[in-house]
């Protein structure tokens, strides 16, 4: 059975662009994908190790630290929490872009 998944235009009209070509980061957007998919589009979270995002994407685990330092710090376009120290990082996929102005 094939499952459609949905993205906002901006992922693929704005996103993507700015991702891979100004910040010279194709494994973030990549990652930043997966995230979308496995988290319905930032409705939930979902608590994967290094190496379970690393086996899914096809990346290394480096390139998936620097991801991961990547969207959350640099782009906050991830959030990541621990619930203890020996727990898989759970991931949460932000949309700044969907953020209405509280001035209006």
């Amino acid at each position: 059975m094939t499952q459609t998944v949905r993205l906002d235009r901006y992922i693929l009209e704005v996103l993507m662009r700015d991702l891979v070509g100004h910040d010279h980061a194709p494994s973030a957007y990549l990652l930043y994908l997966w995230l979308w998919d496995r988290t319905e589009g930032g409705t939930r979270r979902h608590a994967a190790s290094l190496s379970t995002l690393a086996a899914d994407t096809g990346l290394s685990k480096s390139s998936i630290q620097n991801a991961v330092r990547h969207l959350a710090a640099r782009r906050q376009l991830i959030a990541v929490t621990r619930e203890g120290p020996t727990t898989p990082p759970i991931y949460e996929v932000l949309t700044p872009w969907r953020r209405t102005s509280a001035a209006s």
